[in-house]
């Protein structure tokens, strides 16, 4: 399986990853976890870029990241896939459509052109998008960190609109989870879903 999960900052995707990968793995199962960007010597470089650097044109900062998932799709997420293991990815494709799609207003399917050109049409079996209310989320991640952290109220409530969309729009792909629930009722939640046909 490859599963991918999405949601703003403070959402608890990050561990909801760890939490579903811990459990894979105590059944036997061969789990690679990794996250975006990064994930590869070149990725964690193009995250230094996108997080700590200088302002960017929204095409610059949509192509970057698209580089460096190319680069951990062609490193570490296929060779897993090929010898069977279970892929765990902290955001993937949909993070561009939500940020860069919609609320930098480059459109979603230009962004996801561009991306699936990058990962050679590679995506996920299942994505979980964990919803949150924008301003709870930004309370949960501790305030603005990096580069993208720091944006607007309204361009958070605009990559949530976005997560929302995609969940509308490919639902045979994307599940919702309501992040206000507590972390080990989603975890089961989540579990469950993986278990049910798509």
């Amino acid at each position: 399986m490859f599963i991918s999960f999405e949601g703003l900052d403070g959402s608890g995707k990050t561990t909801q990853v760890k939490l579903l990968s811990r459990r894979l793995r105590e059944q036997g199962r061969d789990v690679v976890a990794t996250r975006e960007p990064g994930g590869t010597p070149l990725g964690e470089r193009v995250r230094e870029l996108l997080l700590a650097g200088k302002e960017m044109s929204a095409w610059a900062e949509t192509a970057l990241f698209a580089a460096a998932r190319a680069e951990l799709v062609e490193l570490v997420v296929r060779p897993a896939l090929e010898r069977g293991a279970d892929v765990i990815c902290d955001r993937y494709v949909d993070s561009s459509l939500a940020y860069q799609g919609v609320a930098r207003g480059l459109g979603v399917e230009p962004v996801l052109e561009l991306n699936l050109a990058a990962v050679r049409g590679l995506l996920p079996d299942r994505t979980f998008v964990l919803l949150l209310d924008p301003s709870q989320a930004l309370r949960r991640a501790g305030g603005g960190r990096d580069r993208i952290e720091r944006e607007t109220p309204e361009f958070r409530r605009d990559v949530d609109r976005g997560f929302r969309e995609l969940a509308e729009r490919f639902p045979e792909r994307i599940v919702k989870v309501d992040a206000e629930r507590p972390r080990r009722e989603i975890a089961e939640f989540i579990h469950g879903a993986l278990r049910q046909p798509s």
